[in-house]
């Protein structure tokens, strides 16, 4: 997945025809917002004015964000109209959520899925004949102005991460939380239960791979474990660098992020 950690420009790009402008914005979504969304406690299925109600009262969204909430998608991201009176925008308003669907479902910087982030569409300008606004211009419109922004948003990588407990005789309390240590893992706790410890942690999925027959030459087989999944955290910078190249390259894009200016038009 991925993700920023701040707001992005106010982003402006033209439709193939350069006779549409749309200019989108990005922004971090409130994590409790994404754990509501997580929890089934907001939904796209919901009636608006319940939506945009519970948004206002439970998470202090302002009133015109709330009302003008378009679009959750299955990656935890919002799209909220925020523009006023643009002419012919409800003509365009599938096309833009089409455009918002397809920027988040495969984001600009490693092709992973959007997953926490606003998006906010900020004003419009619109071609008055239908012919020159249809889906063909305002889907790769929307999901360019959205990738610009979304580039200069301090995007990150986010990585699975795994809660992990473990438990093992006392004396071998230190191999094991030795072990989590040296796999980018954290401890959170360690109890003491008769003549065993359990101990709690988190450790990053992707640093799991065989560990298993480490867990077993490190306390000779005494160690019982298990992990579940629990969060997405952002992967430090050294391994975003080399898991970033390695992402796009599957994916069949080219090895180097692009920059947000060449997604965002010129005036």
């Amino acid at each position: 997945r991925e993700t920023v950690l701040a707001e992005g420009v106010n982003a402006m790009a033209k439709s193939p025809n350069k006779h549409n402008k749309l200019w989108l914005q990005v922004e971090p979504l409130e994590p409790e917002v994404v754990k509501a969304i997580e929890n089934v406690l907001l939904t796209d299925e919901m009636p608006r004015k319940k939506l945009a109600s519970l948004l206002h009262r439970e998470f202090v969204w302002p009133a015109e964000e709330a009302r003008g909430i378009w679009d959750i998608d299955q990656y935890r991201n919002v799209l909220v109209d925020v523009t006023k009176g643009v002419q012919y925008l409800r003509e365009v308003r599938e096309m833009i959520i089409q455009g918002f669907r397809l920027a988040c479902s495969s984001g600009p910087l490693s092709g992973e899925p959007m997953r926490g982030v606003k998006v906010k569409l900020i004003h419009a300008e619109l071609h008055s004949d239908p012919a020159h606004r249809g889906w063909a211009q305002i889907v790769p419109a929307a999901r360019r102005a959205i990738f610009g922004s979304f580039l200069t948003a301090k995007p990150v990588l986010l990585e699975p991460v795994y809660k992990i407990q473990v438990s093992v005789p006392v004396e071998l309390v230190g191999a094991v939380t030795g072990l989590i240590s040296r796999k980018r893992g954290k401890i959170v706790m360690t109890e003491q239960k008769g003549h065993l410890m359990m101990v709690t942690g988190y450790i990053p999925v992707a640093e799991t791979f065989g560990l298993a027959s480490e867990m077993r030459s490190a306390t000779g087989g005494k160690a019982f474990w298990q992990c579940t999944f629990d969060h997405w955290a952002p992967a430090p910078d050294y391994v975003a660098k080399k898991l970033i190249p390695d992402l796009r390259k599957r994916k069949g894009l080219s090895e180097e992020v692009p920059p947000p200016e060449k997604f965002i038009d010129e005036v």
